[in-house]
């Protein structure tokens, strides 16, 4: 099966961030080559070019590197991926809250409603 794009952020930044979400979920571990570019290809159903986009924007961040004759791996800085991933996380809590202030939210309305319904999150401890 296919990967799945929205149609209101370019393709390549969607591998972009489903790279980096591999990343930071451990789904690929420092260090860990990555899939070949025809692999990715086939994988997510595009072109070569496209992948080889997001990879190279991808080095050019220094989240992955280059082998020569032994292929892309991803960085083992893993200082760099814990901050990569606060980074996400961040993004992520603020499009939340401000969705939540969109349909009239306060702060302790937004409070309350992750305290009684964040059980979830005990699951994790």
């Amino acid at each position: 099966m296919k990967y799945q794009f929205s149609n209101n952020l370019p393709i390549y930044k969607q591998i972009i961030d489903k790279i980096k979400f591999d990343i930071i979920s451990k789904k690929i571990m420092p260090g860990e080559k990555l899939l070949s570019i025809r692999d990715y290809s086939e994988s997510f159903g595009v072109t070569q070019n496209t992948v080889q986009k997001a990879l190279t924007t991808l080095e050019q961040e220094e989240l992955i590197y280059t082998e020569r004759t032994n292929g892309k791996f991803i960085t083992q800085d893993v200082k760099k991926i814990d901050n990569m991933k606060e980074k996400i996380a961040c993004k992520k809590i603020n499009q939340f809250l401000q969705d939540m202030k969109n349909m009239g939210y306060t702060k302790s309305d937004i409070i309350n409603l992750i305290s009684n319904k964040g059980d979830f999150l005990d699951e994790r401890e």
